[in-house]
């Protein structure tokens, strides 16, 4: 299966340049249609106003919300003007409540969604909340795109953490055309005897399997040395001098329908190469 259907989502007029800069060499080298939803997002929440609030300031966050998604639409339609590949824009005023069920529609039909990294400074609340919604609600693979780390036409270097769950196993094949076309691809296991496996033979099955689809592999099995597993996956990137990392992402419910658990969060945060997740 190739990606022939990318999706992202553009919410701040920074975002524009760095998002279509890392994502059209990706869609271009995949013969992929990429759509992006501009999404301006109106941030008062109904039944919430504090007292003395009057439908007049409503009127102004809405408009704010509105001139936004205008500006990061015509920023975006002048970018793609200028490119070859074949493209689609929609701009959306959105409150806050809903941009997690907008989100996900729009991911599901997505053979792939590029999306920024959701932390870091000057990200606002509504980052995480899409890139949750476009995995956990969605359904969809999500790449997180780190600053101005680009994925490449094609990772040469790819590092997937394997810990035999449902999550990781979905994000492998989730990845699979990437994992095919890289020159090598690492498979990290760290401390496997607190995954249950029937194998005595770590990653073994994993090996085999992607071996029948052409992709070179190699296993590594590390013991903990670090308080985190995050920063444990994220030395060993660093150390294999890969382009891209691949993992399940885990989430458990709370205030909404998921989010994304401490040790996925603290490696989106430090992550220095694109990350690809599914759930």
């Amino acid at each position: 299966m190739a990606y022939k259907s990318v999706f992202t989502v553009v919410t701040d007029l920074s975002d524009v340049g760095p998002v279509l800069e890392a994502a059209l060499p990706f869609v271009r080298a995949q013969g992929a249609h990429l759509d992006v939803l501009c999404l301006g997002i109106d941030r008062t929440q109904t039944g919430y106003y504090f007292a003395g609030a009057t439908a007049m300031m409503h009127e102004e966050t809405l408009m704010f919300a509105q001139s936004e998604a205008k500006g990061i639409e015509e920023a975006v339609r002048e970018r793609l003007g200028r490119t070859e590949v074949s493209w689609g824009v929609d701009a959306v005023v959105a409150q806050t409540a809903t941009v997690a069920g907008l989100v996900a529609r729009r991911a599901r039909f997505a053979d792939l969604v590029m999306l920024p990294k959701p932390y870091g400074p000057n990200r606002t609340m509504d980052a995480p909340v899409i890139v949750e919604s476009a995995m956990f609600q969605g359904q969809a693979p999500v790449m997180v795109l780190p600053g101005d780390a680009a994925p490449g036409t094609a990772p040469s270097k790819v590092v997937v953490a394997w810990n035999e769950s449902a999550e990781a196993m979905s994000a492998v094949r989730r990845a699979l055309p990437l994992l095919i076309a890289a020159s090598e691809v690492n498979i990290l296991i760290i401390d496997p005897q607190t995954h249950s496996t029937d194998s005595a033979d770590p990653g073994s099955e994993l090996c085999e399997m992607l071996t029948r689809h052409g992709v070179k592999t190699e296993l590594s099995i590390v013991a903990k040395t670090l308080p985190r597993v995050s920063d444990m996956i994220l030395r060993h990137v660093t150390d294999q001098n890969a382009e891209l990392l691949v993992m399940g992402a885990y989430g458990h419910s709370r205030f909404r329908e998921a989010i994304l658990g401490g040790a996925t969060r603290n490696l989106l945060e430090q992550a220095e190469v694109p990350v690809l997740m599914a759930h």
